[in-house]
């Protein structure tokens, strides 16, 4: 039996940002990411600002939760490649020393309870195929999934096999009129053949709805626009996000946006769906300052709040729209800013950092959950540990990769998750 008490709230699991967090530009489609590639990265500002993004989320009532850096570089993949780090070349030594498990909204797909046919949160890992520095994360992530979510209320699926390629939530939404409710659950996915990768693929959506046993009738599928691909939209969560009632997303964001729009409505007649039209916010600004790639939450008051990089109030276009709809009593009623540059620089805006599960916050592993004293305890960690810089012609140096082993031990150990360090 499980031991929770069936209080169904969101829970934002942010991925602690790794000890190797560097610029090597590898995701085709990422402009951000192939913009800085070779510029000096900042492990330890990087991490420090994901600390500073959770006290955030804290300090406004919600429920918070970690996920915990992958073990880079990857020595058992290397060893599938017939290598070890210090012979591979260069290109692999990258993929294999990335700290993209970051952005936890990869990590996996969740349908909550209430949408299930069994009524247990499901889980499926991201398999992430199409990109190789990515490629190799899931068997980790299905690791600390299973160890997070062991509880009974959880059913946690290894991913959809390849080359079905599935990058879990970032191409899924969900609305509800509460958190408990039954909800409309949102696959969205992207054709091949154009200028960048389409990473979803439609089939990978299918199975994971057929997986957690969604209702049909709730549960809709839907093309991103290849103009938003093209654009640098490699997730619909660059141009899109849900929460409750809220739908909020760019004109652009959708291939046949008027027909969705229906199917959503007859779905979910309570939606409210919030479009920022390209004339007032172009499709480029809104990939800039990852409008949409922000955190849609519900405050305890019940009130929505947008949670979204300085970028955006960097941007004039971008800040006078936010500014209008707040004055204009639209549903987003707060608007919050974070500082996640380092994140940002490597195309990961607040939304990328983190794996939004409804849960019952008792049935979690407590390891995985966080208040402000453990945050302190993570920052003290990333405070001594951490390299405070890498820069692209060091990903080689022995001694950094030797901190870098060290820093995450350090981290696994302190947080009383040392089952971790060998997987």
């Amino acid at each position: 039996m499980s031991r929770g008490d069936g209080r169904l709230v969101e829970i934002n699991f942010d991925g602690v940002i790794g000890p190797s967090h560097n610029y090597a530009g590898l995701s085709p489609g990422n402009l951000a990411a192939t913009r800085n590639r070779g510029l000096t990265a900042h492990p330890r500002a990087a991490a420090l600002q994901g600390v500073a993004k959770m006290r955030a989320n804290l300090e406004l009532g919600l429920t918070q939760g970690i996920l915990l850096p992958h073990a880079r570089p990857d020595h058992r993949w290397l060893d599938g490649l017939a290598t070890d780090y210090a012979a591979a070349p260069g290109h692999l030594q990258a993929q294999a020393l990335s700290a993209s498990a970051m952005w936890a909204a990869n990590a996996a797909t969740v349908s909550p309870g209430p949408d299930t046919s069994d009524g247990r949160c499901h889980l499926t890992v991201a398999n992430l195929a199409t990109l190789a520095h990515r490629s190799h994360e899931w068997p980790e992530t299905l690791a600390q999934l299973r160890l997070a979510f062991a509880d009974p209320a959880f059913a946690v699926h290894a991913a959809v096999p390849a080359p079905f390629g599935d990058e879990g939530a970032a191409n899924h939404m969900r609305l509800a009129t509460a958190h408990h409710a039954t909800g409309v659950e949102i696959f969205v996915y992207g054709k091949p053949g154009g200028r960048f990768p389409a990473r979803q693929h439609p089939d990978a959506s299918a199975a994971i709805a057929r997986r957690h046993g969604l209702d049909p009738a709730r549960t809709l599928f839907v093309q991103q626009s290849d103009e938003a691909i093209a654009a640098g939209a490699f997730h619909n969560d660059v141009v899109a996000v849900a929460n409750g009632r809220v739908l909020f997303a760019h004109e652009q964001a959708f291939a046949d946006k008027d027909r969705f729009y229906d199917d959503l409505r007859a779905a979910f007649p309570e939606v409210e769906i919030v479009e920022v039209s390209a004339d007032r916010v172009s499709l480029d600004d809104a990939i800039a300052s990852y409008l949409f790639n922000a955190q849609l939450v519900t405050l305890p008051s019940g009130e929505t709040a947008l949670i979204v990089p300085e970028e955006a109030r960097e941007t004039p276009a971008v800040w006078a729209w936010l500014e209008a709809h707040v004055a204009g009593n639209g549903p987003i009623r707060h608007v919050e800013v974070v500082d996640v540059r380092q994140s940002m620089a490597n195309g990961g805006g607040p939304a990328c950092l983190r794996l939004r599960v409804v849960a019952d916050p008792a049935t979690v592993d407590p390891r995985f959950l966080v208040d402000a004293a453990r945050l302190e305890l993570i920052a003290r960690v990333i405070e001594t540990h951490w390299p405070e810089a890498i820069a692209a012609d060091r990903i080689g140096d022995p001694a950094l990769i030797a901190q870098i082993e060290a820093a995450r031990r350090a981290l696994l150990e302190a947080l009383g998750t040392v089952e971790l360090i060998d997987r």
